[in-house]
Order: C-alpha cells, then sequence, then structure tokens
C-alpha cells in the first residue's frame, strides 16, 4: 500500500524547511536566512501515533519572477502539489498576507487538492490576533504553529493524519532502504550529477541549470534496476575550501561528505572538457578516506572530438594512481551514450564489496604471496605473517596476524594488496588490511 502523501508549499523564507526539519526530527533540508535555499523537492517517511505518511518540502515559490531557476522551482512545486494527497500551506504572520500568498492560493484552488493553511511564526498573543486577516486567502481550515520554537507542532501532525486517505494517490517508492545498494553521485560543481540522475530516472528529479552549485540538498530516490532495488543519491557540489561561501554552501557539502561516508558506491562525475582538475582528485580522495566504493563517470563525453580511450585511460590512471582498480567509464547525460552501463557497473561494484572470502582461499594466496617475495628485512629482523582471515565486508576488510606489525613497510602492505586483487579482483571497492601482533606460541 503506498503511503499518503503531504507537500509543504509557500513562498521564500516562510519556515518550510524549518518546519519539514521538525517534523522528521533532523536536519534533512537546508534551513538559512537567506530565502529561496531549498529549491529541490526533499522527501522523508513519517510516523506519527501509528499513522505513516511521505512528507515533501520544496523550492519557494514566488510569483512573477522570470529567472531560469525560479521557473524550475516552479515546476518542481508544481509536481509536488500533483503528487500529494494533502497540501500544507505555509504562511508568515510576521509578513502579513502579501501578493505572493494570494497567488500561491489561487494555484491551490485550481489544483483542487485538499489544502491546511499552515501560520507559521505565531509565538505570541499579538501574532494570534494579526493571524486573523489570513482567511481573507479563503482557506476555511487553518491552524496556528511556530516551527522554530516547536510550538503547535503535535497539533498539526494530529491534524494532518485525520486527513489523510488510507492510502495514498501516487506510486512513490516506500520501502526500506536498508541491505539495498546507496549509491552516491558525487564531484565538483558544474559536472552534470543532477542531469544524470534525471538520465537515470527519466524525469526531472533534481533542478538543472547552467549555474554550477543548482544542487544544494541531499537528493534520495529509490528505483528498481533490473531486479535490484537500488537508492540513488544526489549531492551538492564540493568546491575547494577557499571558495567556499559563507552558510548554505558550507552546509552542504558537509552534507556531502556525510552522504559519502554513508554509502555504498559514490560515482565521481568528473567534467571531460576539463578532466581530474585538483579539485576531482580532492573529492576522489574524500571518497577513498571514507571507504566508499568507487566508479569513476567521463561525463561530457559528446563535446570531445576524439574518442581516444585507451590514451584517456592511461592519463586517468596516471593521475589517480592512489585509487589502484577503479572502473572507468566515458558516458553523456545529456545524450544518454554508455549511461546504461553505470548502474549495473555499481552494482557489480556493491555486490563484490559484500562478497567474503573463505579463509581457507585467502590463506592459500598469502602463501603463494610469501614464497614468491617475503617480506624484506628491518635490521635483522623481518615480518611473518601467521595466517589472515576476512573480518567484515564494505568495505572488505581483512586482519592478518604477524609477529611484530612494527616490521611492516606500506609498500609490502600495498602489495599484499594488490595480490588479494589480483585473485579476488574487488575493482572500484578500498580494502582495509588490519595487521595484529600474535605470540607464535599461542
Amino acid at each position: 500500500m503506498d503511503k499518503p502523501i503531504v507537500a509543504i508549499v509557500g513562498k521564500p523564507n516562510t519556515g518550510k524547511s524549518t518546519l519539514f526539519n521538525r517534523i522528521s526530527g533532523k536536519r534533512i533540508a537546508i534551513v538559512d536566512e537567506t530565502p529561496g535555499t531549498t529549491r529541490d523537492r526533499i522527501y522523508t517517511n513519517i510516523s506519527w501515533q501509528g499513522n505513516r505518511f511521505i512528507l515533501i518540502d520544496t523550492g519557494g515559490l514566488e510569483t512573477g519572477v522570470a529567472t531560469t531557476i525560479s521557473n524550475k522551482i516552479h515546476e518542481q512545486v508544481e509536481t509536488a502539489i500533483s503528487e500529494a494527497d494533502l497540501i500544507l500551506f505555509l504562511v508568515d504572520a510576521r509578513d502579513g498576507i502579501t501578493s505572493v500568498d494570494q497567488d500561491i492560493a489561487d494555484i491551490l484552488r485550481r489544483s483542487g487538492k485538499m489544502v491546511l493553511l499552515v501560520i507559521n511564526k505565531v509565538e505570541n498573543r499579538e501574532m494570534e490576533i494579526a493571524s486573523a486577516q489570513f482567511y481573507q486567502l479563503g482557506i476555511s481550515d487553518s491552524i496556528m504553529i511556530s516551527a522554530y520554537h516547536n510550538i503547535g507542532i503535535n497539533e498539526l501532525l494530529d491534524r494532518i493524519v485525520t486527513k489523510l486517505p488510507e492510502s495514498g494517490t501516487t506510486t512513490i517508492s516506500t520501502q526500506s532502504t536498508s541491505g539495498i545498494p546507496r549509491i552516491t553521485l558525487v564531484g565538483r560543481p558544474g559536472v552534470g550529477k543532477s542531469l544524470m540522475l534525471n538520465t537515470f530516472l527519466g524525469e526531472s528529479r533534481s533542478i538543472v541549470g547552467e549555474t554550477p552549485g543548482t544542487t544544494r540538498d541531499i537528493i534520495n530516490t529509490t528505483i528498481k534496476v533490473g531486479n535490484q532495488d537500488v537508492l540513488l543519491v544526489d549531492t551538492a557540489g564540493v568546491r575547494r575550501r577557499g571558495h567556499l561561501s559563507r552558510g548554505i554552501e558550507t552546509y552542504s557539502v558537509m552534507r556531502t561528505m556525510d552522504a559519502i561516508k554513508q554509502s555504498n558506491v559514490a560515482l565521481l562525475v568528473i567534467d571531460a572538457t576539463e578532466p581530474f582538475t585538483a579539485q576531482d582528485l580532492h573529492v576522489a580522495g574524500y571518497i577513498q578516506e571514507a571507504y566508499c566504493g568507487m566508479i569513476v563517470l567521463v561525463n561530457k563525453w559528446d563535446l570531445i572530438e576524439q574518442h581516444d580511450t585507451a590514451q584517456w585511460m592511461k592519463a586517468i590512471r596516471q593521475r589517480i594512481k592512489f585509487l589502484p582498480r577503479v572502473p572507468v567509464l566515458f558516458v553523456s547525460a545529456k545524450t544518454g551514450d554508455n549511461t546504461n552501463l553505470i548502474l549495473p557497473a555499481a552494482i557489480k561494484v556493491f555486490e563484490d564489496g559484500n562478497r567474503r572470502i573463505p579463509t581457507t582461499e585467502l590463506n592459500k594466496i598469502i602463501e603463494e604471496t610469501l614464497a614468491k617475495h617475503p617480506a624484506p628485512l628491518k635490521g635483522s629482523k623481518q615480518l611473518k605473517i601467521y595466517y589472515g582471515t576476512q573480518s567484515a565486508v564494505s568495505p572488505p576488510t581483512f586482519i592478518f596476524f604477524v609477529n611484530d606489525s612494527k616490521l611492516l613497510h606500506f609498500s609490502y602492505q600495498r602489495y599484499l594488496e594488490n595480490q588479494i586483487r589480483e585473485a579476488f579482483g574487488y575493482d572500484g571497492n578500498p580494502l582495509r588490511l588490519i595487521f595484529r601482533n600474535r605470540d607464535r606460541s599461542k
């Protein structure tokens, strides 16, 4: 059964994202004093008194504004309205009724959807009296709250669940995302991450604009690839620290870093017209530090005249020596070229990262490795590896019991890792090797 959907709609800076975060109980949407902070529509699952529904946060509607971004925000809000079973029309008690509020009220009446007028920022008796003016909007069903001060939120939730149908009118997937691949699009601003997401989905799920940095929030969507459910995550572009704007953009980047840490596979999108800038390597380093699987997507391949993939692969491998055996795909989100290869490749990386190697097979490779190339001497002493075992997956983690871990040189650790990769693959996955001292007599 599909869950009912509730959409929060209103002009910029009325507190939509604050209300969204208050109801969800965690900071999902970015909140800032700057109007228009939320540009995309953000979804989360809500449970209240045994009732479940999906809550959507939307960008602020500005009637009469004709910029490209504002037009696309309108499209996103219209989509949210069409998906919703109930619309929370949020207005600002401090501002009073504005022409934008009146225009939005007209749009909502024409939609034919059930609307609850939510008067926000009502924090004292004076604001309660002033809120009477909003009845002029012609929406009789209303409630006064303060999202920031957590006033009236429980009453609002009670009103919401009494108005919702038993099942929703849409087909948005609401199943648990635990145990399915979490695949995240990452990269610097303007490389085409959101267009790539929309190409996967076949709809405008994220706003796509010519201005780098269009996506600010983390956008999650569950889709099916063959018989496999996949959670796709679009993130804000990551700039160098010195190029970050204060406030919103800094927090967006922090959220992107968190998204990488929570992911199974990161799709590092780079621009073929500006391949592997210092910032691309910086983002790749973040992914490596998070022990996250990775695929490199060379996007905008349609803009390259000479498609010498062998030469490109050689140059890429030179640039990312610290990331061995990472799959590289040459794609175009705009034309769709090779985009059908991306998610199956990401699922393969995910499956490999969750593969366990039997201890007997692992130790056979260790014995062969030591026979071919024993550990170098350190003074008069030499590292001895008694046996190894795989202790975890995602990332694949191997524990080696040795005579003295201080005798391990980083180059020999890299050699061991390469031998494990040669034997068992793990392309695109980081490997974690742990060396523990063990008395030989035990």
